[in-house]
């Protein structure tokens, strides 16, 4: 018997200074049954990094063909293809010829810089691609703000992200790497 999704419901109220965008998101979450906290967090807070009116979650984990989440136009053309982890350098190149524009948040830790170093000059041909390292320490505790039903303050300023709830508060640098600056 296949394992169903649990679903999470979450409510983000983003202050994004950086983009000059307010905006409150009642969302609905299907965390895999083989997903982390952590990765389920990570989708929020990249949803957070890109918030819009259009940018929706998809079937994820459950489908090669789709990304973590992805804007699409009135016409059906993707917009923006948000990818997550650490991701071949395939996946990628069909990413960047199916959309306008992609993101890839990598995160894992020591399996960042090792991933890095073997795919990042293959990635900078790639003129659609923005490659975002998210710090692996501040992952662990925004992992631990996710709850079924929960109410997120987001705030971002200075390329700083902070989440926070009632109890907690989590900072979050993410670092840019492609393109170059």
């Amino acid at each position: 018997m296949a394992l169903k999704a649990t679903i999470f419901k979450a409510t983000l109220h983003i202050a994004d200074m950086d983009r000059h965008y307010y905006s409150d998101h009642h969302l609905t979450v299907a965390r895999h049954p083989s997903e982390t906290d952590e990765r389920m967090m990570i989708r929020l807070l990249a949803f957070a990094l890109n918030a819009s009116d259009t940018l929706e979650f998809t079937k994820g984990l459950s489908s090669d063909d789709e990304p973590e989440l992805w804007q699409k136009s009135l016409s059906d053309e993707i917009e923006l293809w948000i990818e997550l982890g650490l991701p071949d350098e395939d996946r990628i190149r069909k990413a960047c010829n199916r959309s306008q524009h992609v993101i890839l948040y990598t995160y894992g830790g020591r399996a960042v810089p090792v991933w890095w170093e073997k795919h990042h000059n293959k990635l900078t041909r790639f003129g659609n691609l923005t490659v975002v390292e998210l710090p692996a320490d501040p992952l662990i505790l925004l992992a631990a703000l996710a709850e079924r039903s929960m109410t997120l303050q987001v705030s971002i300023q200075d390329g700083e992200v902070t989440f926070s709830n009632d109890t907690s508060l989590v900072s979050i640098t993410p670092e840019q790497r492609l393109p170059q600056q």
